[in-house]
């Protein structure tokens, strides 16, 4: 986004872009593409007796073209963006069981000695 003098301008907020903005864009987009169906209107009467099948071709895209350009300019204003989570989740603290070593390697069959190798019981 920049303002008239050329200065870059940051977004802050999660609020929309400016009505007069909004509209400004959508008649860009609108004049863009109209221009292009213009174009491709000349070009299909200019070259209708030289290459018949770019003829066509220019002549199919200058009659859907302005249907996409309506839709486009009528496609409304952008939607609100999605604010940034400022929910920041403690970290996993592992849990210490009655002799002060973590639960899940003082636990379970290798713990007595029983399951090692070479071990007696």
């Amino acid at each position: 986004m920049r303002k008239q003098n050329g200065v870059e301008v940051f977004r802050i907020t999660g609020a929309r872009q400016g009505l007069a903005d909004d509209v400004r864009g959508r008649q860009r987009r609108y004049v863009i593409s109209m221009s292009v169906r213009t174009v491709s209107v000349i070009m299909a009467a200019a070259l209708w007796n030289v290459e018949r099948y770019v003829s066509i071709v220019a002549l199919v895209l200058g009659a859907l073209l302005p249907y996409v350009a309506v839709v486009m300019a009528n496609a409304g204003r952008e939607s609100t963006p999605g604010l940034p989570s400022t929910f920041v989740p403690s970290p996993v603290r592992p849990v210490l069981d009655a002799t002060g070593v973590s639960g899940a390697s003082a636990s379970g069959p290798a713990s007595d000695g029983a399951g090692r190798e070479g071990g007696t019981a």
